[in-house]
């Protein structure tokens, strides 16, 4: 009897092209629950090359009154860190945007002032994870009136939408985009984060992937194998973070 046997899971560098941009991480030291350090930042800048990421574009948390970063504010970090940081061709391989939360303070700021994109109109979005935020569809709604296009980060990590995976496909009629996280593919947030992440790559509702490192901890579970049933869906999906090419 002849068996058929799918090959093993590959490690997540695997499936890494050349030249990755990473679209969602948090490198600047001292302005979120990211790197707390310089020292920190070289840290896990070092561990994303080895798995074959080249340019990054980090997007420290703006969270009402928990993370009130401002752009100027993030801008001056920015070019600090470049500064700082002995890294070959750094100054060119580095920017930075924002992730921005979904609340009251977020709908007033897109409206009076430009934000944090990660290219052109691109803005990166996320939600608590206690429940979904208030007026949701009616604050992507007009941020997309006020020109924007917004990615909702780390979509399977929102338990609320777990029991309601049609909400997912509402979110996507309304125009928003999704970015699924590496540390997904690789099992760091539990088997249920894998259970949505393989439903929402197979049915084609995954637009971008990031790697959302915030400490060596996370570099650990990057360096390990994708744990997806269809971790055949991701490949289209790392390409397509190459529109963010800087």
């Amino acid at each position: 009897m002849i068996h058929f046997f799918k090959p093993k899971n590959p490690f997540l560098r695997d499936l890494i092209p050349d030249n990755f941009v990473d679209i969602h991480s948090h490198l600047l030291p001292g302005i979120d629950d990211g790197a707390t350090s310089i020292e920190d930042t070289a840290c896990l800048i070092k561990g994303l090359e080895e798995i074959g990421i080249k340019k990054f574009i980090t997007t420290p948390h703006v969270m009402g009154e928990v993370w009130k970063n401002t752009r100027p504010e993030i801008q001056k970090k920015l070019l600090a860190t470049i500064h700082e940081l002995e890294i070959p061709s750094i100054n060119i391989r580095l920017k930075a945007a924002a992730e921005y939360m979904i609340d009251e303070e977020f709908r007033e700021l897109f409206k009076k002032e430009q934000l944090l994109t990660l290219k052109e109109n691109y803005v990166l979005v996320e939600m608590s994870y206690i429940s979904p935020s208030i007026q949701l569809y009616d604050i992507l709604f007009e941020l997309q009136s006020a020109g924007y296009q917004p990615i909702l980060a780390h979509p399977e990590r929102y338990n609320f939408y777990h029991r309601s995976l049609d909400e997912y496909k509402k979110l996507k009629n309304v125009g928003c985009l999704f970015q699924l996280n590496m540390l997904s593919a690789t099992g760091y947030y539990g088997e249920q984060v894998v259970k949505i992440s393989n439903f929402l790559v197979k049915e084609g509702l995954i637009d971008f992937i990031g790697s959302d490192v915030h400490h060596t901890r996370h570099l650990e579970y990057l360096n390990k194998k994708i744990v997806l049933k269809n971790y055949e869906y991701l490949t289209p999906i790392f390409q397509n973070n190459f529109i963010f090419d800087f």
